[in-house]
């Protein structure tokens, strides 16, 4: 296992969403073979920054245990994965912030690993994940020096985290189609059969 610090790099774990398709539920908190989804998130990402953040809108005393920084929409309905890495683009504390969602539990130190080293290819650019013609845009990595570029596109109405990333020039890190690592598991029947 990497116990390695990723260098310069915040990790946002994104856990703030309305959970509609677990019926209402919050996605980070939900058992999955025995443990919040959040804490195996948690697992892969603690040993590789000195900077875990999570974005959440609710339940902020359960959450608190996993990450250094608690951050929140500035709205209140829940206004898409956007308005929480604007929140994390805002509380990090080192040059790049690597965004991951927290219903994919089978992410690994590899995976996370690669997508940091390819990210300082080219670092004045966003990375995201990309499966053949699939983008993954929730597996991504940021660096501050856009942010306010970032804020000027939500500002201007942008609420696709992929869009704005793509306009901003973002380069990809492909993985197969198959990888089992990306699977989102956020529906009860998703969780079940995995």
């Amino acid at each position: 296992m990497i116990k390695t610090r990723l260098p310069s790099c915040s990790i946002l774990l994104l856990a703030g969403g309305r959970g509609s398709r677990m019926g209402g539920q919050d996605k980070g908190l939900v058992i999955w073979r025995g443990q919040p989804l959040v804490s195996w998130l948690h697992a892969v990402a603690r040993p590789l920054t000195d900077d875990l953040i999570i974005s959440c809108n609710r339940n902020h005393q359960q959450y608190a245990d996993f990450a250094d920084q608690l951050v929140s929409d500035q709205e209140r309905d829940f206004p898409g994965p956007l308005a929480g890495i604007r929140a994390g683009l805002a509380a990090a504390r080192n040059q790049w912030l690597m965004v991951l969602p927290c219903d994919a539990p089978l992410i690994d130190h590899p995976l996370l690993s690669s997508l940091h080293e390819a990210a300082f290819r080219a670092p004045e650019r966003p990375l995201m994940l990309r499966q053949g013609q699939q983008w993954q845009p929730l597996f991504c990595m940021i660096p501050l020096s856009i942010a306010p570029f970032i804020e000027m596109a939500w500002q201007n109405g942008a609420r696709s985290n992929r869009d704005v990333l793509l306009g901003l020039g973002a380069d990809s890190l492909e993985l197969s189609p198959s990888d089992p690592r990306l699977a989102n598991l956020n529906t009860p029947e998703l969780l079940a059969q995995t």
